[in-house]
């Protein structure tokens, strides 16, 4: 009796590992960008960018809608805001659309980037309607100055009218197209922790603080996690958003590693992982070095359970604008290091460097 028992548990417990297996999900991604890139440019280019991921084994596609205060795609919301439906660049056609067919006529998940996410402009904030018209969404610093970090002008995330104006833009594009995702990534939900000096987040501040105002130090432990855990509840509240308007629209978010993450952009996405708001991560590993790049998922193994695991996948820096290619040896040290580790895919950026492979990624 005592065996059969043993063998009853032993034949559940394979029965169990084997069933886990089979619900993994593979992930075998791209980001497909407006910039440095003709991916988008016409509908033959979409056909042939679809191809070239079809064709090197790929499994998903993170289209580029949401860049430097425009959207590729006609967006009534934004028209609403600053009388400009879509970059001018895309008049009379719709990428996003163009990729939803095509990437589905070959059995692509294709998921809407919002890739600038609560950045609203880069390098010249001054001829962008959005500053004009809402001066009082912009971030401040401690100094009072416009909230820029690497080029980028930041609104104040915590601001309910910029929330409010980024939950109608995802679910807009969740109600429109039929996609099978949206993805913010490290501007959604982010913001430069040198923010929350504006007058709304200093008053948010003080009233849950017994009247403390901010301290100076923009990263002084209480006053950096409060700001992470605004971030942290804009994303739930998206996440359900998104979830309300179309139930099987999966919620990606792409963020950089932590906890550099929540130290330099209020992003404390192992909470967000926890908390049940993230249906797949995507840190941004981007390494130039094999060694470099494995000792970052060591780290990244500490952070998350065995059940979170299963939904995430490395982002690798395989290309840049610049010049920059991962060659064939980087790129295969980083898919077997990732099998190693238990990783059943990854997203890579960006596809040009797909576009210049001969031989197939995946096979």
């Amino acid at each position: 009796m005592e065996v059969k028992k043993k063998f009853s548990l032993l034949l559940f417990c394979v029965m169990c590992i084997y069933f886990l297996q089979a619900q993994q999900t593979v992930v075998r991604g791209t980001w497909i960008t407006n910039v440095a890139s003709d991916a988008m440019h016409s509908p033959e280019k979409v056909r042939e960018t679809v191809a070239h991921c079809k064709r090197n084994g790929l499994t998903d596609i993170f289209v580029v809608v949401w860049n430097r205060g425009y959207t590729m795609y006609p967006s009534k919301v934004v028209k609403q805001y600053i009388g400009v439906a879509q970059d001018p660049f895309y008049k009379g056609f719709d990428p996003l659309k163009a990729f939803v067919q095509e990437g589905h006529a070959a059995g692509l998940r294709v998921h809407a980037w919002f890739e600038f996410g609560f950045s609203y402009a880069y390098q010249d904030s001054s001829d962008r309607s959005w500053l004009k018209r809402y001066p009082h969404w912009v971030g401040k610093d401690v100094q009072g100055k416009l909230l820029k970090k690497n080029g980028f002008y930041w609104w104040n995330a915590m601001h309910p009218d910029v929330q409010k104006f980024m939950r109608l833009l995802v679910t807009e594009v969740v109600k429109n197209y039929a996609i099978d995702g949206i993805q913010g990534d490290d501007r959604l939900p982010a913001m430069p922790a040198e923010g929350g000096y504006d007058e709304y987040s200093k008053s948010l501040y003080a009233k849950a603080n017994n009247g403390q105002i901010p301290p100076n130090d923009p990263r002084e432990p209480k006053w950096l996690q409060w700001k992470a855990d605004q971030l942290s509840a804009f994303g739930k509240s998206l996440y359900q958003a998104v979830k309300k308007t179309r139930k099987d629209c999966l919620v990606t978010w792409a963020p950089s590693i932590y906890p550099w993450s929540k130290e330099q952009y209020l992003q404390d996405w192992p909470k967000w992982m926890r908390e049940g708001y993230a249906d797949w991560i995507i840190p941004q590993v981007y390494r130039y070095k094999l060694d470099a790049y494995e000792q970052t998922l060591k780290a990244i193994d500490g952070q998350v359970s065995q059940e979170e695991k299963r939904r995430l996948f490395p982002g690798i820096l395989t290309s840049l604008g610049d010049g920059y290619r991962a060659d064939t040896t980087m790129l295969n040290g980083m898919f077997r290091i990732n099998r190693k580790y238990g990783y059943q895919g990854e997203v890579l950026f960006y596809y040009e460097s797909i576009k210049e492979t001969t031989s197939p990624l995946y096979k």
